[in-house]
């Protein structure tokens, strides 16, 4: 353990993005007392969760689901502050429709009771078997996000107690995901409603481990909300906490290296300055961060680790504002009218661009009326695509035009001629806004084999005061977890280079 002594001079941290975790982390440091800046690539705090204006619409870049509200207010009340006099929060009912054929859909109640008659109807004995599905998933949330999930995964020995280990073994780490569901449930539309989230999450269900049900109470039990103005309006709203905190943040600032001195991490270089840090805490992309900001002596891993790496999906996205109100939508809209394992093995097995592809819509405007002029819909489409793969104008144009088919198809009328904005963003996009590996959306794939200790480290390896966080490290890709990583990694700064505020 080193000490700082605060009272001979100021330590100061500097903080790689402006991401979610980046702004964690700051935040948690700056309340322990440190000197912290955030030093951001783009004139925006927000990271994958930007938003930008054009024609009078308003477009969340990159989240746009709210899920596990008990993280975001824990964060929050962890600085004094109530999420609910920052955020306008709307709880979604129907929390989101799947799209199963035409004219074949499942909205799925926000009401449990409600949500229970609709598995009901579709397989008899559905709704038992809910409960104590549901009972089951709700253990490994708490154990997940109580116990297990600000875990820094340092050492093994941090899971060597008794409470953990108990936990560890209700985990079901070994078991398969789509395995642990039919133990459950028989009906296809049943199987697909609980096995969606894993499509993000990084892996095939028969891949990804059965502790991941917790995915399924957060977004059913817990329910599905949304901040009017955006998922942005969260990224605000961290601003705010981290200002009043002391946080300094420097825009347009992009790190171009780390240098260091005397064995550690020391400056931070940019193209017009060049930085001293006592501690530096990166939230870029940790393969950038290993790769290109640091000589090869001071990574923690090769190329050919990052080579061998599962990482979870890239998107194709378009943003589109359309001068007319589109039919027959939800706020969140899935469309699982293919082959579902089909698209996974695309994505996963043999990475190409998808023959028949799932995809998801959010209309927004459905619940906020800022983001959209009168009469008007925004429309954030997503389809799921392998990272990695060669990104073109051709490709994104024909995935365009089949996809709106199909969704012209579901609600019946013309989209694509009242659309008066539209903008493609795909894996050249992730790799040149965010340096992402491979051109990732989502972070490294949730695998068994990358869980926990096996997540690329939060410390360096040789210079002992550089610290990584987001979603290529623990605890792992999403918007509550980067908040978690944030964290995870400001506890174990305070840890190891506690302040000395006796002196």
């Amino acid at each position: 353990m080193e000490s700082l002594d605060k009272t001979a001079r100021s330590v100061n941290i500097g903080v790689i993005g402006g991401g979610f975790a980046s702004l964690s982390a700051a935040c948690y440091l700056a309340k322990a007392g440190y000197n912290t800046t955030i030093y951001e690539k783009h004139d925006m705090l927000g990271g994958r969760a930007r938003c930008f204006e054009a024609e009078g619409f308003t477009f969340d870049m990159g989240p746009s689901w709210y899920w596990m509200p008990d993280t975001f207010e824990r964060f929050f009340e962890d600085f004094g502050f109530d999420v609910r006099n920052l955020l306008d929060l709307d709880l979604l009912d129907p929390g989101f429709r799947i799209y199963y054929g035409k004219d074949d859909v499942l909205d799925v109640p926000a009401n449990q009771d409600q949500l229970k008659k609709v598995l009901e109807e579709l397989e008899p004995g559905s709704a038992d078997a809910y409960d104590r599905f549901m009972q089951d998933a709700e253990v490994k949330y708490r154990i997940g996000m109580q116990d297990l999930v600000e875990t820094p995964c340092l050492s093994p020995l941090e899971f060597c107690n008794l409470k953990v280990l108990k936990g560890l073994l209700r985990m079901q780490l070994f078991t398969p995901f789509d395995r642990f569901v039919k133990r459950y449930f028989r009906h296809d539309k049943i199987l697909r409603l609980m096995e969606f989230p894993v499509l993000f999450l990084g892996a095939s269900p028969d891949k990804t481990p059965a502790l991941y049900s917790l995915m399924n109470y957060a977004g059913l039990k817990l329910g599905t909300w949304y901040p009017q103005g955006g998922m942005h309006q969260i990224v605000k709203a961290m601003e705010k906490v981290a200002r009043a905190l002391g946080v300094q943040i420097a825009y347009n600032s992009e790190v171009k290296a780390i240098e260091s001195s005397k064995g550690k991490a020391s400056r931070l270089v940019m193209e017009d300055r060049v930085v001293d840090c006592d501690i530096i805490v990166s939230g870029a992309d940790y393969h950038h961060t290993e790769q290109h900001l640091l000589s090869t002596s001071q990574r923690n891993y090769s190329p050919s680790y990052w080579e061998r790496k599962v990482m979870a999906p890239s998107s194709l996205l378009f943003y589109l504002g359309v001068d007319r109100k589109v039919d027959d939508l939800q706020h969140h809209n899935l469309f699982f009218d293919t082959d579902f394992a089909t698209h996974a093995h695309e994505i996963y097995d043999t990475p190409k661009w998808p023959s028949d592809p799932l995809f998801y819509v959010c209309c927004p405007s459905k619940t906020d009326s800022t983001v959209a002029p009168e009469g008007s819909e925004n429309l954030f489409i997503l389809m799921p695509i392998a990272a990695g793969i060669d990104d073109d104008e051709a490709t994104r144009a024909r995935y365009f035009d089949l996809i709106m088919d199909r969704l012209e198809d579901h609600v019946s009328h013309s989209i694509r001629d009242h659309v008066v904005y539209s903008r493609s963003y795909c894996v050249k996009d992730f790799v040149q806004d965010y340096h992402a590996y491979r051109g990732n959306a989502y972070g490294l794939a949730n695998t068994l084999r990358q869980t926990a200790i096996l997540k690329p480290r939060i410390k360096n390896k040789t210079l002992p005061n550089l610290f990584y966080t987001g979603q290529l490290s623990v605890p792992g890709p999403g918007v509550p977890p980067s908040l978690i990583s944030g964290k995870v990694v400001a506890s174990q700064i305070v840890k190891e280079y506690p302040l000395n505020l006796q002196q």
